[in-house]
Formats: structure tokens, sequence, C-alpha cells
């Protein structure tokens, strides 16, 4: 299959199967122009003459990773965001620190305030299943 750029003839490179690989800078432009379109999926693929299935997984693997590149990412060893409430009391109160999932810890002793941030640390990066 050939493509013409800058009056140029560039053959795109196909596959045993006769699929042919496109770009990733070609695939790029080409979802920009799809988000600008307001066209549906389908419609813009058979306008744009790439397979419906090939393009809807283009468009799902672009969100995903638009999705990852906002998300905050957070630097090793910290801490985001935990609540804490401390209750008005006389003397040594424990405080009770609540976790993602309904799990909950209690620190009654300043001692334990450095292995309860190792343990929350640790919740932020589990480590992988068999």
């Amino acid at each position: 299959m050939t493509n013409m750029k800058n009056g140029l003839e560039v053959v795109l490179k196909a596959d045993a199967r006769g699929r042919v690989r496109m770009p990733a800078e070609k695939r790029e432009k080409l979802l920009d122009e799809f988000e600008r379109s307001g066209l549906s999926g389908t419609k813009f693929a058979a306008l744009s003459g790439v397979n419906y299935q090939t393009f809807a997984s283009w468009v799902i693997r672009r969100k995903r990773e638009q999705r990852t590149r906002k998300a905050p990412a957070s630097a090793p060893g910290q801490v985001r965001w935990l609540e804490a409430m401390v209750q008005e009391a006389t003397g040594s109160v424990p405080v009770k620190v609540h976790l993602p999932g309904g799990a909950w810890m209690e620190i009654a002793q300043s001692e334990q305030a450095p292995m309860a941030a190792a343990l929350v640390r640790a919740l932020q990066h589990p480590a992988v299943s068999c």
C-alpha cells in the first residue's frame, strides 16, 4: 500500500496477513482529527480507510494514556492524604487511622508511628501476587 506525502509516494509496510502498519506520528494526527471531527468512531474509521476494530483500539489506548498522564504521581515514600480525627480527652489517647477498604490501625505509643508510616507506604505499592 502507498501513501502520498509531500508529493512523494511513501510505501506503508504490511505484515504477512496484509495488515498495514501505520506510523505512530500519522496515527496520532488521525486521532487528533477524529477528536475535532465530531463524527462517530464507525463513520470516521470508514472515511479514513482504517478497520474499525483497529481504530477503536487506538482510541481506547489513547484515552488510557491520557488518564495515566493526568494522574498525579506521588514520590516514593510519601503519604498522599490520610484523614485523622482527634477527640478531646485527658491523658494519652490512641490514634485510630482508617485505611482504604475499611481497614484501620490504632497507634497507642509514639514508637509505633514509624511502623505505621511504613505500613501505609507498603500499602501504596502492594507486592505483585503469584
